[in-house]
């Protein structure tokens, strides 16, 4: 696999070394020792998955506060996303800073998202289906979320807010400037 690190230090993007031939490809989507090598020592405790029916479905920005903060291995199984980590860290030189990555079911990426970000994807087909790791379990007295429209953000996102899909949570979430 190779890893590819980024100006906001912590989250990194994953590219799986594939192995193809007329039947297909294969490659290893996780392997323990080498994630705690190269990426994060860090041990992941639940699998989630999701299901997007339609492109444009925003999740997100969503984080866990402390002590239930949560790591997240984010990849696509089918269709593809823009996906969005946050930087939340109070104290950090890229406080408020974001990086978006397209991570699509072809092509195997996975972005490695680290406790302290808020994180958050767009589809950008229908039908598509998301699957992260995490190293925390899901707590709902510790969830939390950024608006994903906070103009103090400015986040690209790849379609208008007004066309995007969200949940009602998600409609609600406070600016970053309101969490500080």
């Amino acid at each position: 696999m190779h890893v590819r690190h980024f100006d906001i230090k912590g989250p990194a993007l994953i590219l799986p070394k594939r192995h193809e031939d007329a039947r297909g490809y294969f490659y290893e989507a996780f392997r323990d020792d080498a994630f705690r090598q190269t990426v994060a020592d860090v041990t992941f405790v639940q699998d989630n998955q999701a299901l997007s029916k339609d492109r444009a479905t925003l999740r997100g920005l969503h984080y866990q506060t402390p002590p239930a903060a949560q790591g997240k291995l984010v990849r696509c199984l089918k269709g593809s996303i823009f996906d969005v980590a946050v930087d939340i860290r109070k104290g950090s030189d890229t406080f408020g800073r974001w990086l978006g990555q397209t991570l699509t079911a072809s092509g195997g990426e996975q972005l490695w998202v680290p406790e302290g970000f808020a994180h958050g994807y767009v589809t950008l087909e229908d039908d598509t289906e998301v699957f992260y790791k995490v190293t925390h379990p899901y707590s709902p007295e510790h969830e939390a979320g950024l608006a994903f429209d906070d103009p103090d953000l400015s986040v690209a996102w790849p379609f208008d807010p007004s066309a995007v899909i969200l949940s009602p949570k998600d409609k609600v979430q406070p600016r970053l400037a309101e969490i500080i």
